[in-house]
């Protein structure tokens, strides 16, 4: 990888913040986008911009082929069997929603389990909460290691013939703990129950393949793998998508519309009621063709190295604790931290003054940050365009901080 040339490409990188030049250090929230994404969202609606499916002229034709065609690259990209497995959604918090509104409401009863872990984001939380509540099923947490890591055999004490689902995600946005989920679906699924993959942090960083994995559903959001807002993707096993009713209704999505009954469309068109996200789909097809053109390969060594480097700098910050493994290796690139009697939201606001952007709060896991004893914390997050000079800013920023302070108090 030429991070220079990398960087080049996505033009929101060149600018100063503050008076300073910017360092995004944000993108477990959001990436940046390549000139590339930027290009193909203006060429559809400069040139093709029409609905998609039913028209016959021409630009119909190519906005079809375009949002199909997007279908076709994500399910190569993620190694599915069929784009019929391939839903396009708002994003991960739409796919596993709608995983839990159409799938968990319909085959889950009174006793049955759910289990997750203390580390999931509040997307692969609430569902399941209001899942057990109109069921009567039970919502049971798997413990977490000393560094925030999930045990296998605390998998196995936990998941019974009683669990119908398991949900977790593949990669921690706070902690960076890369779990072993492969091994978790072989325990969910010798015992019956099915295994659902939150994979918002872990698509834009490593190779997904839901086949080796042999989950049985995998959502993430194309805003965080380059690609535009407002576009994500629920792939679910065919079989168990095409037992599932959909959870909107209205045009796209329909066969046959009587008056009092109507009947749906083949997969994956039955859950995509309404005008899709038709620049969106093209969007994330054109981040898609980047990342496999960068190679996920050569990014997920680049965000080891970069994660390696951060965690010897940082942790020589007197008074800084880092959260989750130590080990790089274990844990995807970024690091959540806290420097001691300063809150985190003051922390980010004195790296932004240098031109530093990091997120602060809790991320969207209160029940992560209750378990670590923290009410928040700071995160720098890092993607293939970002480099160790950065890191040196930021480090040099979190000092300025602690000097700030210790004159200010």
């Amino acid at each position: 990888m030429d991070i220079h040339d990398i960087r080049q490409l996505f033009p929101i990188l060149h600018q100063e913040v503050n008076g300073k030049p910017l360092v995004y250090l944000d993108s477990a929230a959001t990436s940046q986008k390549p000139i590339q994404v930027i290009e193909a969202i203006d060429t559809y609606y400069r040139e093709i911009n029409s609905n998609v499916h039913r028209g016959v002229h021409t630009l119909g034709t190519r906005a079809t082929d375009g949002y199909e065609g997007a279908r076709e690259k994500v399910r190569k990209f993620i190694n599915a069997k069929s784009t019929e497995e391939i839903i396009f959604t708002r994003g991960t918090t739409t796919a596993l929603n709608t995983v839990a509104a159409s799938y968990a409401r319909a085959n889950l009863h009174e006793g049955d389990e759910i289990v997750i872990s203390y580390m999931e984001h509040h997307s692969n939380i609430i569902p399941w909460q209001q899942v057990a509540k109109q069921t009567g099923a039970v919502l049971k947490y798997l413990p977490l290691q000393e560094d925030g890591t999930i045990s296998l055999d605390d998998v196995r004490e936990t998941v019974n013939s009683d669990t119908k689902i398991v949900s977790i995600m593949q990669v921690s946005n706070v902690l960076g703990v890369v779990n072993p989920i492969k091994d978790i679906a072989k325990i969910a699924h010798e015992n019956g129950a099915i295994m659902v993959v939150d994979g918002a942090q872990s698509t834009p960083h490593l190779k997904v393949d839901v086949q080796d994995l042999d989950c049985d559903f995998f959502a993430f959001s194309g805003h965080k793998m380059c690609g535009p807002t407002g576009i994500g993707v629920l792939y679910g096993r065919k079989q168990l998508l095409e037992n599932m009713e959909p959870i909107e209704f209205g045009g796209e999505m329909i066969d046959f519309v009587g008056l009092y009954e109507s009947t749906w469309k083949e997969l994956p068109w039955k859950f995509e009621g309404g005008t899709p996200i038709i620049a969106g789909a093209i969007g994330l097809g054109a981040a898609i063709d980047f990342l496999e053109e960068v190679g996920l390969d050569q990014i997920e060594a680049h965000e080891h190295r970069l994660a390696a480097y951060a965690i010897e700098k940082m942790s020589a910050v007197e008074g800084l604790t880092i959260f989750g493994p130590k080990e790089a290796a274990k844990r995807a690139g970024l690091v959540t931290f806290n420097l001691d009697d300063v809150h985190p939201h003051d922390v980010a606001t004195v790296l932004d003054a240098e031109g530093i952007a990091v997120r602060a709060g809790h991320h969207c896991a209160q029940p992560l940050m209750k378990w670590l004893k923290q009410s928040a914390t700071a995160r720098a997050s890092f993607y293939l365009y970002n480099t160790e000079e950065e890191i040196d800013k930021l480090v040099s920023g979190l000092l300025k901080t602690k000097e700030y302070f210790s004159d200010v108090f």
